[in-house]
């Protein structure tokens, strides 16, 4: 779905040295699938391995490198030197880019870092915008800088956090972080053990958790100060989350290359996925996103009701249920290349022909009319009450 709605690469990781450990993730032979669906895209593939390397990894490592390469993966994601080094001698052909896991906050470390042969540096999430367009200026041009721009923000230094490992003993620098700073803290007094205080006047508060990172509105801007690549957030999300993001992001990128100011449907797409408050990051202020004391839920204006499987000249569509809806139900179909389209669902039909009041089973075929002609993978959706339309949930600091 990601490369169907713009991607211009994909990143992931295979089944050890990710920062996703709970993720099902890929073998080598979904590796090589995943990179040969990338070229038939003209998109690359980059296989993150960017945990924090103990000495059983780094041995491990070498033949992992190897089918990396012989699978067919474009570049390397790697924030440990040994790691680094070890790549360069068994996985020459694959580029290296620098993850986030390694703090790269200065012109000197990207500088080194292209000097030991990386191609790529992604930036620590903790930088200003002014920090980045210095590290641009100071850098090789040869050097690619990319920058996370939307997507879960953690409260420890790039990733590199002990809390989980302390709590739980899910090691968070190794892929296993069990997000205790989404958790709801009470206050417990030394002399009064199991007694939980109040730390506001509504109970517990979640002090540790941050807003989500989003910055649709300001592409112009980054791509002004130099950067090269932007990255989504997106393991361990839906299909439906990577294919709206990225949708959303490629739009407002076509759009900013034209010198065109984004069309505001595709601002309020931000909103429609599962997420946490927005803000901006650090990248206005070196404050930071700030927490969100009063819940760790996500929210979403949209659920997911189909996905188009194939559909002809006059737009009778063969579907997959996700969500039942009703007919009479306004619906909204989602393309890659169009903006979405509201209309009400009218005639729909079970795969037999029969005609349907509803459809209620989970994954059940059906057919419907829709708007317009729509492609295989397009998605249909219906907005939640009370949604809030054409309003981003934004903090700039």
């Amino acid at each position: 779905m990601a490369l169907r709605y713009g991607a211009d690469a994909v990143y992931l990781s295979g089944q050890r040295f990710g920062m996703r450990a709970a993720s099902g993730n890929f073998g080598i032979d979904e590796l090589q699938i995943a990179a040969e669906l990338c070229r038939e895209h003209g998109a690359r593939l980059y296989a993150a391995c960017n945990t924090v390397m103990h000495g059983d990894d780094i041995k491990a490592l070498p033949p992992f490198l190897e089918q990396l390469q012989s699978a067919g993966v474009d570049a390397l994601i790697v924030s440990d030197l040994g790691a680094m080094a070890l790549a360069k001698k068994y996985a020459p052909g694959l580029k290296c880019h620098v993850s986030t896991q390694a703090g790269v906050t200065n012109a000197e470390s990207a500088r080194a870092f292209f000097d030991l042969g990386a191609t790529r540096v992604i930036l620590a999430r903790e930088l200003t915008l002014g920090e980045i367009r210095e590290i641009r200026d100071n850098t090789p041009g040869e050097l690619e800088i990319e920058t996370f721009v939307h997507g879960s923000m953690c409260m420890g230094f790039s990733g590199r956090c002990l809390l989980s490992n302390y709590l739980t003993g899910r090691d968070a620098n190794r892929g296993a972080c069990a997000q205790p700073c989404r958790w709801k803290y009470h206050l417990v007094e030394e002399k009064r053990p199991g007694e939980m205080q109040e730390i506001t006047e509504d109970g517990g508060t979640f002090l540790l958790n941050s807003r989500d990172l989003c910055m649709i509105d300001h592409v112009p801007e980054l791509m002004e100060a130099g950067i090269d690549s932007f990255k989504i957030e997106g393991r361990q999300k839906s299909f439906y989350y990577a294919a709206v993001i990225t949708n959303a992001y490629r739009q407002a990128i076509d759009a900013a290359v034209k010198g065109e100011a984004l069309v505001p449907a595709w601002l309020n797409e931000v909103n429609k996925v599962s997420h946490r408050q927005y803000s901006t990051g650090f990248y206005f202020d070196a404050g930071g996103p700030g927490q969100y004391y009063e819940d760790a839920m996500y929210f979403s204006e949209c659920d997911v009701v189909a996905v188009v499987e194939a559909c002809d000249e006059d737009g009778l569509a063969d579907l997959t249920q996700r969500n039942y809806f009703f007919q009479g139900d306004r619906l909204e179909l989602l393309t890659p290349d169009d903006e979405p389209v509201s209309f009400v669902a009218e005639l729909i039909y079970d795969a037999e022909g029969g005609m349907l009041d509803a459809v209620k089973h989970p994954m059940m075929p059906f057919r419907m009319k829709l708007p317009k002609t729509a492609p295989r993978y397009s998605i249909v959706r219906k907005s939640r009450t009370g949604a809030e339309n054409g309003l981003i949930r934004l903090k700039r600091n």
